[in-house]
């Protein structure tokens, strides 16, 4: 969801990469209709492991808890951002997470590219 938002509120100002440690075998259909709610379609959104050279090549890395199993460079700007696993949830679960990724996306935004975060 925070890469949906990302891609949907900067465009092309920002380079988003997204991928997990452990990735579910498909985006969490329940999300993909939350986001939908906001105008941001994530159907075509794929699960994809972590690469060690993702990580490498970002500014930014944002963790959703992933603790020791995220590769740590020095000299990165990590944020980590705790937030209830959508998986198994509810819609009205789910748009409350999504609504909390949303703000933390615009906030993230706001600093990296001003402007960005009032975009859509």
């Amino acid at each position: 969801m925070a890469a949906g938002f990302l891609r949907h509120l900067a465009g092309d100002r920002v380079e988003v990469l997204s991928a997990g440690t452990e990735p579910a075998a498909e985006v969490n259909p329940v999300a993909v209709q939350a986001m939908a709610e906001k105008g941001v379609d994530l159907s075509d959104a794929r699960p994809r492991a972590l690469a060690d050279s993702a990580v490498r090549e970002a500014d930014v890395v944002i963790t959703m808890g992933c603790g020791d199993a995220c590769p740590f460079y020095p000299g990165k700007r990590y944020e980590d951002w705790t937030l209830e696993d959508p998986a198994g949830k509810g819609i009205e679960d789910v748009r409350r997470i999504r609504d909390q990724i949303e703000a933390r996306v615009r906030g993230l935004l706001a600093e990296l590219a001003p402007g960005a975060a009032s975009g859509g």
